[in-house]
């Protein structure tokens, strides 16, 4: 049994197919096809169903490509630990961002962090905290920066920072008179917010404490913030959004924002890993990156009020 078998095997189970699977592994079809039947041979187990299209994991093949996940994982953490001990600061970082993040965090430490560090190659994707999460534990994703606290098993978290909720109104709006919002305030035939999979509609439904679903005057859902704030903008309503997008809002809009009454509902902001990922020194560049590139007050678990998932 050899590693790059065991490549091989987490490949044909990502791709379901084996083709598709030689080619993300650079090899012909007939070289991987050959290597998992040898391995197949060594542990006298069948590992896939070839008479289904596309191929599926046998039950045993299920446990053993879990095992195979964990083992290739830990022999590519030997490099990396390698690499730690001589003071080299290079490799990959595959990381994922909710959509709510991305836009407005991203460009505040990536091009310093890429200067200091020309030696390390950081992929970026967008997806929802659920595909995050799936994909860490699937080692597709080496980091993810998604709001916490998630208590999801085998997942650590590392809090960086606190974003506080506002309140954004359309023009001419009566709670305009108000200089700070209470909850009960905000009706909820006027509120717009994100479609279902992102966990920021499910916090702000949360701190609403109001159900929006199948209400008659509701019915439109954005999957961005901006689209959020364009339809304020441009009718009726109100919607609210975190604090790293409302500063790069117009002074004219910033002008229809407001705080909460009291302590602000605020989130949680963390980098989340799997529990045996081992490329510690880059998770620890990163997170002095990111935070050293937020308000300084937004690093204090003070900031406000914590909203968690419903």
């Amino acid at each position: 049994m050899t590693i790059q078998q065991l490549e091989y095997l987490i490949a044909v189970d990502k791709h379901r197919h084996f083709g598709n699977a030689a080619e993300s592994c650079f090899v012909t079809q007939p070289t991987l096809s050959a290597q998992l039947s040898k391995l197949e041979k060594e542990l006298g187990v069948i590992l896939f169903d070839r008479s289904k299209m596309p191929v599926i994991p046998t039950e045993i093949g299920v446990q053993i490509i879990a095992q195979a996940k964990k083992v290739v994982s830990e022999s590519k953490g030997i490099l990396e630990l390698v690499a730690q001990l001589k003071g080299d600061i290079s490799g990959t970082i595959k990381l994922g961002i909710i959509p709510t993040l991305a836009p407005y965090l991203l460009h505040l430490f990536i091009r310093r962090f890429l200067e200091k560090y020309p030696n390390v190659k950081l992929e970026v994707q967008e997806m929802v905290t659920e595909e995050v999460v799936r994909k860490l534990k699937n080692d597709e994703l080496d980091l993810g920066i998604v709001v916490t606290p998630l208590e999801e098993p085998g997942i650590l978290e590392k809090p960086m920072f606190y974003e506080k909720f506002y309140a954004y109104f359309s023009k001419g709006h009566e709670l305009l008179k108000e200089k700070e919002i209470r909850p009960e305030q905000l009706k909820k035939e006027e509120l717009w917010v994100l479609q279902q999979g992102h966990c920021f509609r499910d916090q702000v439904i949360s701190f609403c404490d109001q159900s929006l679903a199948g209400h008659k005057n509701f019915h439109y859902e954005s999957g961005s913030l901006e689209g959020l704030r364009n339809m304020v903008n441009r009718y009726k309503g109100l919607t609210l959004l975190p604090e790293l997008a409302t500063h790069e809002l117009s002074e004219e809009e910033k002008s229809r924002l407001r705080p909460f009454v009291g302590t602000a509902p605020t989130r949680e902001v963390s980098i989340i890993l799997n529990r045996s990922f081992l490329k510690q020194k880059l998770v620890e560049l990163l997170y002095t990156e990111i935070t050293e590139a937020i308000p300084h007050e937004m690093t204090s678990k003070a900031h406000g009020k914590i909203v968690r998932f419903k």
